[in-house]
């Protein structure tokens, strides 16, 4: 445990304290505390240097079933007095919840895996500003790009402590760098941006600086002079940049608070066959150097790795304590939370499980198609599950990738995306949430009459 969880803990312990003889039934709290630098510059010259450090504290009390949560970042003892009267009138004011409370001591862990998760490796300004330097360089050397929109690289840690009146007492610490880059191509009405970033929980981890400006610039030149095919429905590729947001869908959609409320076009739907055979999507919260790895949730139960789609089969919801209670089912130890409101449940390292096909064989038999590449704009409706997005990327014929597309809209629904969905087998793990690339039949693509 570090100082800081140690300090972060006894404070959390004395505020309990203060809050149950108050008159507090029962209480939970919570303190994060961050650290973070970041540069950017544009054009060769040097635009920012920030750093900022903060915390915040976090009380939910309950009176009964009525529950009330405040924040604040004033540590002092007359303030946590104040924030301890303030959350108690609340409460007191609020109406009954009947799923409401916090974890029985039987519920909670009282111990929890080591995860790689924190690199104490700190980069100086110094470092900072020669990664952005040598990306936004990378980036502007490609020939055909005319602009930059600027470069930017950071650091940050994260610790969090968590506390409340059943027993449980626990902290973590995350670290994080990035570096990103954006840069413009073409002239006059012929411009076109584009962009690349590395982000890692390890500093080791980071892709070099000129790779990712590298990227960023071929990609932005790749864009130039675009075309609008014939509407037509056709099989779409998703590039695992893009299809990320179709495991963000998925995730809204069996989220415990959309079921409870009857919410998801997925409401009725466990057990269901919702993908084709051998799909599984995963959700580990102690996969090593992930970027939502936690060894606890936010009211103190145990995580564990949890298959929400086996087989093609839709296998679990995302719960917390107040939406398991409400379904009849237990959390699923996927509570999350951040100062200033109550838990609510939430996916942490969501990943798409690789095929066995590679992604030119799933580009190979399309005689027309789109590649996607980056998605704008949203008209998903998970009450419905209709699902209409704004995209570029490119055209493909005849199994190979042609030109660039732009302005084109992709609809259909999510059941008609998911049962036709085909994974390839180039899967990387960079982010929270993380598919392979990924082909799917049928789309509606409406673009222009040329």
């Amino acid at each position: 445990m570090t100082d800081s969880s140690a300090d972060s803990l006894s404070l959390l312990d004395d505020l309990l304290t203060r809050a149950r003889r108050a008159g507090a039934d029962t209480a939970d709290a919570l303190v994060a505390r961050g650290v973070s630098q970041s540069v950017s510059q544009r054009l060769g010259t040097p635009e920012a240097v920030e750093r900022s450090e903060g915390h915040d504290l976090e009380l939910r009390v309950f009176v009964g079933r009525r529950q009330a949560v405040v924040s604040s970042t004033d540590f002092k003892p007359d303030a946590l007095d104040e924030l301890v009267t303030r959350a108690l009138a609340m409460a007191r004011a609020a109406p009954e919840d009947e799923y409401a409370g916090i974890a029985d001591p039987g519920q909670i862990t009282r111990s929890w895996p080591a995860i790689e998760m924190f690199d104490p490796t700190e980069p100086s300004a110094e470092t900072l500003v020669e990664r952005a330097r040598v990306a936004e360089e990378a980036a502007r050397a490609v020939a055909g790009v005319t602009n930059s929109e600027g470069a930017e690289a950071s650091w940050g840690v994260t610790d969090v402590a968590l506390a409340a009146s059943n027993g449980f007492a626990g902290g973590y610490r995350r670290s994080s760098f990035s570096i990103a880059v954006s840069v413009v191509a073409g002239s006059g009405q012929k411009m076109e941006r584009d962009y690349d970033y590395t982000a890692a929980v390890y500093d080791a981890d980071l892709e070099a600086a000129e790779l990712v400006g590298r990227r960023a610039g071929e990609r932005a030149v790749a864009r130039l002079n675009p075309r609008r095919p014939k509407t037509a429905t056709l099989p779409v590729i998703y590039d695992p940049r893009a299809g990320r947001s179709l495991l963000g869908h998925l995730a809204s959609a069996i989220n415990g608070v959309s079921i409870a409320r009857g919410t998801s076009f997925l409401k009725n739907a466990m057990g269901e066959a919702l993908f084709a055979p051998g799909i599984r999507v995963v959700d580990d919260p102690h996969r090593p150097r992930g970027f939502r790895s936690k060894p606890f949730d936010g009211e103190g139960l145990p995580t564990t790795r949890r298959e929400m789609v086996a087989d093609g089969r839709l296998a679990s919801w995302f719960l917390d304590l107040a939406t398991g209670r409400q379904l009849g089912l237990a959390s699923t130890g996927h509570a999350a939370r951040g100062a200033g409101s109550p838990p609510s449940p939430g996916s942490t390292n969501l990943y798409l499980e690789p095929g066995t096909t590679t992604r030119d064989a799933l580009i190979g038999d399309i005689e027309r198609g789109f590649y996607v590449t980056e998605m704008m704009g949203s008209s998903v409706n998970l009450v419905t599950g209709d699902y209409s997005r704004g995209a570029s990327g490119f055209w493909i014929e005849n199994g190979e990738i042609t030109f660039p597309v732009s302005e084109l809209t992709i609809a259909g629904h999510l059941r008609d995306v998911f049962r036709t969905m085909t994974a390839a087998d180039d899967l990387v793990f960079k982010y929270g949430v993380d598919v392979p690339t990924i082909r799917v039949e049928g789309l509606m693509i409406a673009g222009g009459q040329d």
